[in-house]
């Protein structure tokens, strides 16, 4: 078969796409495989109950039945709940939104493609601008989303190691430079894989930093406020015109739904719209549609805070000391927990790659996402080790299932050191 080089690059193999199967696979097959790879969020039973008594709603009223699954959405997205959600955004944060300032997608993959191809690549002058990663490792599904090569650049972190077992990212001010080629900033926060948030303070820097450069500055709050707020450390909403903050209702609790958010600036919501007609003709409404009296009544700030919150923070802290356990004697560290829904471990000196560490936990049924594949923008940079002595691991699934996979994680690891110093 004879592909494009669109067909190529989109159809090889991928970080993203070893994540998605894994992820799929292991979740729809309904084996007892110890699942800590992809971001399935957890199966909350106060969130799964509003979503049961929401559905029982919808199906009672001819009315929203048919607007969920007969008629079609705007490209720019379901516009009730786009108004409630403009309403209760200014109401919450004194944000001067218009439903002009918010469009949905089908899911924040979808967004992020869009988004990204829209600033970055070519342009109509002939010149390659990139996206920059101020503060690696970033988001594994970032890295192919590009439609040319290179199309990343990432900065090299400062690490500060904390109290033990805890270490830092921090970004690198020092060594974060806007050149010419750069189309945008993109952060995630809290991020993901690391579980690190930005401070109030990196944030507005970034958002200085960028306006100063006369570039749009992304946002990727999927796992962070005002909902579903998976932080536990402080953390304000930021908004303003050059900033497009990209939302989720998946890590709420409504993976399937493949609902994505994006505020931003009219023109560039006017764009995105534009392009998800041609690319979908419209954005789903389920998610909108699921979430909509969360969203009218502002239950879904609540809910989140005082349910999402609370429920995660406990499930990493309870995943943290059974690696402590589990990974005793080795040189390992956890970067601090501060928010998102995964552990991000680093094995220091780790004698073997991150990648045959995930074959060898695979083969043990026990299936995480090796470290490699969250440094986009830095793929050639062989020279820093630490790329391949890490892995992501979601502690959110069945809690015997995590106990279990946490074990087996622990054996390989000590396995692996054990082998090397026997030479």
């Amino acid at each position: 078969m004879r592909l494009s080089a669109f067909g190529e690059k989109f159809s090889s193999k991928s970080g993203i796409l070893q994540l998605m199967d894994d992820l799929g696979n292991a979740l729809a097959g309904g084996g007892d495989i110890a699942m800590m790879g992809g971001g399935n969020p957890a199966h909350i039973p106060e969130v799964e109950e509003a979503m049961r008594q929401r559905l029982e709603r919808i199906l009672n009223s001819p009315e929203e039945l048919r607007r969920m699954t007969g008629i079609y959405d705007p490209p720019q997205g379901e516009k009730a709940f786009i108004a409630s959600l403009a309403a209760l955004l200014n109401r919450e944060f004194g944000w001067d939104l218009t439903p002009e300032n918010i469009a949905l997608t089908n899911g924040s993959q979808s967004a992020f493609f869009l988004l990204f191809n829209m600033f970055a690549g070519y342009g109509t002058d002939g010149r390659m601008r990139r996206i920059l990663l101020p503060l690696a490792p970033e988001y594994i599904g970032y890295a192919d989303a590009g439609l040319v090569p290179d199309f990343f650049t990432a900065v090299k972190p400062k690490i500060d190691y904390l109290e033990r077992p805890y270490f830092k990212y921090r970004v690198d001010f020092e060594k974060l430079v806007i050149t010419d080629d750069i189309a945008a900033l993109c952060v995630s926060r809290p991020t993901n894989p690391t579980g690190n948030v930005l401070t109030d303070d990196e944030v507005h820097t970034l958002d200085l930093m960028a306006r100063k450069a006369g570039i749009p500055f992304i946002l990727d709050c999927a796992y962070g406020t005002p909902f579903p707020d998976i932080i536990f450390t402080k953390a304000s909403p930021f908004w303003n015109d050059n900033i497009v903050m990209c939302m989720s209702l998946s890590k709420l609790g409504l993976p399937a739904a493949r609902t994505g958010i994006v505020i931003a600036r009219k023109e560039i919501v006017h764009a995105l719209s534009r392009m998800n007609a041609i690319m979908n003709l419209a954005t789903g409404s389920f998610g909108a549609m699921m979430a909509m009296d969360l969203v009218q009544t502002g239950d879904i700030i609540p809910l989140s805070r005082d349910v999402v919150k609370p429920y995660y923070k406990k499930r990493a802290m309870e995943a943290v000391a059974l690696f402590e356990e589990a990974l005793k004697g080795t040189d390992y560290f956890i970067h601090k927990p501060e928010g998102a829904i995964f552990l991000w471990l680093w094995f220091r000196n780790l004698p073997i790659s991150s990648q045959i560490l995930y074959e060898r936990l695979k083969a043990k049924g026990v299936i995480v996402v090796p470290g490699h594949y969250f440094f986009p923008g830095m793929a050639d940079d062989k020279a820093w080790p630490h790329r391949e002595e890490c892995i992501r691991v979601n502690y959110s699934q069945a809690p015997d299932l995590v106990a279990r996979g946490i074990g087996i994680i622990g054996e390989e690891v000590h396995r692996a050191y054990a082998e090397a110093s026997r030479g």
